[in-house]
């Protein structure tokens, strides 16, 4: 069996894609490539000759049939570039992983309408937020949302994402055998058990090195017809897949942020250099010129009756968060009576506390 070769290859750790992707072009056939010789390397065109030598030397340590077996008792599936049912936005891409492994139903997720998401790993609420909405505004529909699984911008993506009945596609910087960060163990195993696919170019047992985390990001553009950039510093690692999205020739979005943020710099400066602003989901729909089902269900929130009272909080809150002092100014309510209000209207669902004594509408 040939896919077995792939695997071999994929598991030497000191060579990349590139070099694999450039010995199988030149045999034809994966298993002749594995084996080829130094004097026919020597003659393939534009390899290194060192990165040959040590391609070789490594090889020879390759149990070959014991690699294969590895990926098989883990349960992992995998594509390899070869393959007709890869990917095929990831194809285009100058350097498509060799093999793509992946748990999860990668199949079930519309690879037609894919949406990149990123951001900062120490992202704002104000950040949080407003993807939540947006995210939102795509409900029930095909759309497939594709982050890196990483803290920050990109669990709130997946975790939208599943919220509102999308699908999602999680792309790791390690093998199967690390979850990284360990906080999202849960969102792993509710992404691989039908929400989508975790993604990585990866053999199993390749640990989460940080090189590895911006050469994934080619693969979170790369799956994608346009990435969505949340929140970003000016040296942030968003600001690589945004670099990677305009190479690959992909759609460019940004959702603004509070210009007194540190973290929406690297926004603004995109926004600058031509961007697609973002506030709310159809201009997504827009920019992609995407058509989606209409599902009939409303993102608009029904609100409960509320009681005179609640209305004065609720329209206190119209616009941003505020602290029991300010609400008590703004309503004109007693002390007590406001926090039995504001108790009332959280268990109700409208509202919720937000940090200290500060509340927010839902």
């Amino acid at each position: 069996m040939k896919k077995k070769y792939w695997i071999a290859f994929s598991s030497i750790e000191q060579i990349d894609s590139k070099f694999i992707i450039k010995l199988y072009n030149h045999y034809q056939d994966i298993e002749k490539a594995f084996n080829a010789d130094l004097s026919d390397l020597k003659n393939i065109e534009g390899l290194s000759v060192k990165k040959s030598e040590n391609f070789l030397r490594l090889r020879d340590k390759v149990d070959i049939d014991r690699t294969f077996t590895e990926v098989e008792t883990r349960g992992i599936n995998f594509l390899t570039v070869a393959d007709d049912n890869y990917p095929e936005m990831l194809k285009n891409i100058s350097d498509p992983p060799a093999v793509l492994y992946y748990k999860g139903k990668l199949f079930e997720c519309n690879l037609e309408k894919t949406l990149a998401i990123v951001g900062s790993r120490n992202a704002s609420q104000n950040a949080r937020d407003g993807l939540r909405k947006i995210v939102a505004g795509l409900q029930n529909t095909d759309i497939c949302i594709v982050s890196g699984l990483a803290a920050g911008i990109d669990t709130v993506a997946h975790t939208s994402a599943i919220e509102n009945n999308l699908k999602t596609i999680g792309v790791i910087a390690s093998g199967f055998d690390y979850i990284y960060p360990s906080s999202n163990k849960t969102l792993y195993q509710n992404i691989e058990s039908g929400y989508g696919a975790v993604v990585t170019e990866y053999y199993p047992t390749f640990e989460p090195v940080k090189f590895r985390f911006p050469a994934r990001n080619r693969i979170v553009s790369g799956l994608s017809f346009g990435t969505l950039v949340a929140e970003a510093s000016s040296k942030s690692g968003a600001l690589i897949t945004a670099n990677l999205t305009l190479e690959q020739g992909r759609e460019l979005m940004c959702i603004p942020g509070l210009i007194s943020n540190p973290n929406t710099q690297g926004i603004y400066k995109l926004l600058k250099n031509g961007a697609t602003i973002v506030t709310e989901s159809a201009d997504i729909l827009n920019a992609l010129n995407w058509e989606v089902k209409e599902t009939g269900v409303s993102d608009q929130l029904t609100l409960p009756m509320l009681t005179p009272d609640e209305e004065k909080i609720f329209k206190s809150l119209e616009i941003e968060e505020k602290g029991v002092d300010e609400l008590l100014l703004e309503t004109k309510l007693k002390f007590d009576d406001l926090l039995m209000n504001l108790t009332t209207m959280e268990l109700k669902g409208i509202i919720i506390q937000c940090g200290g004594d500060r509340y927010k509408k839902v």
